[in-house]
C-alpha cells in the first residue's frame, strides 16, 4: 500500500513570531502547547478526532527548531513505525527519533533518508 503524506512540520527560531507570521500571512488557526513546545497548525477543517474534513488536505505543527530538525519535516502515515523505521535503516537510512508515543493520539518517529533529509512518521493509535 502506498503510504500518505499526512502532516507537515515548520521549525522556528521564534515561535511568537512564527505563530504571528502565519496567521497573518495565511490566516491558519494556530494552537500553542507550550507545555510540550508545539504548537497545533490548522490550514483546514478538522473533525472532531483532528482529521482534516476535505481529502488530500493535511494539518501540521510547529516546533522550536533544532540540529535535528533544523528544515520543515513532512510526515508519511504508516500502520506501523516499527516495521517502518527497521525499512529505513535496512536501506540505508538512519533513525533520528525512535518511535514516541504523542499524548495518546498514536506513535511519532524521525528518520533521516538516504539523501540526508529528515522526515516523520506517524502511527494513528489503536481504536
Amino acid at each position: 500500500m502506498t503510504e500518505p503524506v499526512v502532516h507537515f512540520e515548520i521549525p522556528a527560531d521564534d515561535l511568537d513570531r512564527a505563530r504571528e507570521f502565519y496567521r497573518a500571512a495565511f490566516e491558519w488557526d494556530l494552537t500553542p502547547m507550550p507545555e510540550v513546545d508545539y504548537t497545533i497548525v490548522s490550514t483546514t477543517p478538522a473533525d472532531e478526532t483532528g482529521r482534516p474534513k476535505d481529502p488530500g488536505a493535511i494539518n501540521g505543527g510547529m516546533y522550536t527548531r533544532d540540529a535535528d530538525r533544523p528544515h520543515p519535516v513532512v510526515t508519511i502515515g504508516v500502520d506501523d513505525v516499527d516495521e517502518a523505521l527497521a525499512a529505513v535503516e535496512r536501506l540505508g537510512g538512519a533513525v533520528v527519533l525512535p518511535k514516541t508515543e504523542v499524548m495518546g493520539m498514536g506513535f511519532a518517529a524521525y528518520f533521516r533518508d538516504t539523501e540526508g533529509n529528515v522526515l516523520g512518521l506517524w502511527q494513528n493509535a489503536a481504536g
